[in-house]
């Protein structure tokens, strides 16, 4: 097994650029914002790398699929409180709809990486 193997998925090099464009798009948010909203964000956004990065350390199929999921799970966070920055403001349109795309297309690679170990596993059984 190559440890560092997960940075060759394509999920993972995706998820790398929503986690730089979040915090790209953070730095112009309120001062008021930093340890509320924009911590949660950050948070977030790494937290889908680091699921991936963990679940591909996994030995076992089910395992690997779990951690993606709560990847997506992360994905799908940062999305919503994108949402709630959206609401207030702090981003324009084309920002939440460029984020919006690059999480469609990383959600759209997790699922199919999800679905292979899955398949996987059941083939197995």
């Amino acid at each position: 097994m190559e440890f560092f193997g997960y940075r060759k998925l394509v999920a993972y090099t995706k998820a790398c650029d929503v986690r730089r464009r979040v915090y790209l798009i953070l730095k112009s948010f309120p001062k008021d914002e930093q340890f509320a909203l924009c911590s949660q964000m950050r948070r977030a956004a790494v937290s889908i790398t680091s699921y991936i990065a963990e679940g591909m350390t996994r030995y076992s199929n089910k395992d690997k699929s779990h951690f993606l999921e709560i990847a997506f799970g992360s994905l799908m966070e940062v999305m919503s409180q994108m949402e709630v920055a959206l609401d207030e403001g702090y981003v324009s349109e084309d920002e939440f709809h460029n984020l919006e795309t690059l999480n469609s297309e990383t959600a759209r690679l997790l699922s199919g990486l999800q679905n292979s170990f899955l398949k996987e596993n059941n083939e197995k059984l």
